[in-house]
Order: C-alpha cells, then sequence, then structure tokens
C-alpha cells in the first residue's frame, strides 16, 4: 500500500519579451509542449489517500451492525474510521461472515478485519493483530425465568447456542454431553433461546448485555460470573506492515481522548486500563 502526498506546484512566470521569442520561435510545437507540461503538472497535484479494506460482521451490536438507514454502525465501526483519520487513510468496509474473515485476510483480499474478535493463540497462527483495544470476556445467557444454571458446570447436557466460529462456541464444545447449536450471528442464537428452542447461550458478555438492555431480545438474563477474560483486537494479514500503523493511531487516539469518547458514546463510562499486548 502506497500513500502518495500532495505536491505543490512552482508557478513559473515567463518574461513578456521571453514570451514573445518563443511564440515567435517554437510556434505551435511549443504551445503543445507547455500545454502537456502544464497537464502532467497539474495531474500531480491530485491528492490521493492509501485505501484500508476492513471486514466486519454487522451483526454484533454494539460493535458493528446496520442501523435503520441500512447503514454500518456501532463501536468498532466508529473506532475504525477514526484510526484510518489518525493515520491518514481512507476506510473502506466490506461485509463478511464471521467465520470468512479470517480466510479472508489469508487471502488478502482485505487488509484489516475488525468484528469484535477476541485475540487468541491459535488465530495468532493465522493472523497478526493490533494491541488489544477493547475488555471482554464470556457470559452464560438463559430465559428470565430459568433457575437452574447458575455457572458453567450447570450447563452439562443442556441445549446451547453459539455463533459458529467465536471462543463462545470453543468453550461449549468442552462442555460434557452438550447440545450445541451454531448460528450465524450472536443476535440469532439469543433469539434461538428467547425462543426457548435452547437452554442457554454462551456469547461475548458485551453483546449479550446490550441485547438484553436494549430490549431488542426480550425475556433473559446473565447468570454467573465471565467465564473468561479476553480482549479484541483489529486482525490484519500475517507481517502486514498496517499492524505498526495501526498501533500508532490506536497509540495517538488513546492520548488524545478521541477512544474515550468513543468509548462513552457506546457504553456510557471511562474505558478501562488496557495492556499492550494480550498475552
Amino acid at each position: 500500500m502506497t500513500i502518495k502526498r500532495s505536491v505543490f506546484l512552482r508557478n513559473i512566470t515567463l518574461g513578456v519579451s521571453a514570451s514573445l521569442v518563443l511564440a515567435a520561435c517554437g510556434g505551435a510545437d511549443t504551445a503543445d509542449t507547455a500545454e502537456e507540461a502544464t497537464t502532467d503538472e497539474a495531474a500531480t497535484t491530485e491528492e490521493t489517500v492509501g485505501v484500508l479494506k476492513v471486514a466486519t460482521e454487522p451483526a454484533f451490536p454494539p460493535f458493528e451492525f446496520q442501523n435503520d438507514d441500512g447503514e454500518l454502525d456501532g463501536f468498532d465501526i466508529d473506532l475504525m474510521t477514526a484510526i484510518g483519520e489518525t493515520a491518514g487513510l481512507e476506510v473502506q468496509f466490506e461485509s463478511l461472515p464471521f467465520d470468512g474473515i479470517i480466510p479472508a485476510l489469508q487471502a488478502g483480499t482485505v487488509d484489516a478485519a475488525i468484528s469484535g474478535m477476541t485475540i487468541t493463540e491459535e488465530r495468532l497462527q493465522t493472523v497478526d493483530f493490533s494491541r488489544p483495544y477493547i475488555k471482554a470476556g464470556l457470559a452464560i445467557a438463559v430465559q428470565a425465568d430459568n433457575a437452574e444454571v447458575a455457572g458453567l458446570d450447570d450447563l452439562e447436557d443442556k441445549k446451547i447456542a453459539v455463533q459458529i466460529g467465536t471462543t463462545g462456541a470453543d468453550q461449549a464444545a468442552e462442555i460434557p454431553g452438550a447440545e450445541i447449536s451454531t448460528f450465524d450471528s450472536a443476535p440469532l442464537a439469543l433469539q434461538e433461546l428467547a425462543n426457548g428452542n435452547v437452554d442457554a447461550v454462551i456469547n461475548d458478555a458485551p453483546v449479550t448485555l446490550d441485547a438484553i438492555a436494549s430490549g431488542n431480545i426480550d425475556g433473559l438474563k446473565v447468570v454467573g460470573e465471565l467465564l473468561t477474560t479476553e480482549f479484541y483486537g483489529i486482525a490484519m494479514p500475517k507481517d502486514s506492515e498496517n499492524v505498526e500503523v495501526v498501533n500508532d493511531a490506536l497509540m495517538t487516539m488513546m492520548e488524545d481522548g478521541t477512544y474515550a469518547e468513543i468509548y462513552q458514546k457506546w457504553f456510557g463510562e471511562e474505558p478501562p486500563e488496557l495492556p499492550e499486548s494480550a498475552f
């Protein structure tokens, strides 16, 4: 990726006498040459900005979703847009299924991905991540009148819904006797729970709490403590030069208050302290 910088042209003023000499001696050829030079120089004045193609799955509110106008919205969208502005990059979002994001990074069809993606050792084998930008964790959601499930041990032999390709799906797979149903998005998994078709959902706490608080999905509650402490990162292809660019922009935003402003907009509180690395 190459970022071209603006080039300022120097105006060349020709003396009256020189102009007359050139007009008399050079004729049309001289005029054509001058016009071509002017055109070439004008072309260099066009200010272009490097483009960063960023994948996201817009079905993970409040981090990424489509608003009532059909536009991408959410904490991740605001954050990535601000990173682009800070780094002097034009961010172009591309909506992809969550389980297709890492393959797209590996194939080089996108430059980065921001989609509530937890930094894990397994994912670090195939992609690189920015420094953490959110502290999160897994939570168990059940129907509001459920008095049987209070924690992870109570989920043995139960029906559990998860979003495919997530750390919640990995956690559910370790529960003895669990019957697991996978869905393309967290809201679909939570709706399955609200419909009474499963006993619980294991999902990222901020997303589950937002779904309950917003009233988008009724009749649910979160039980027990967080199952894990996790950190979200911006994923990029292995050895991408953009890792340093994104990290520098994030650091600048954390220092100048931009990050805190975006965090307060979506979560209504001051952001927590974040480590420079997830491990």
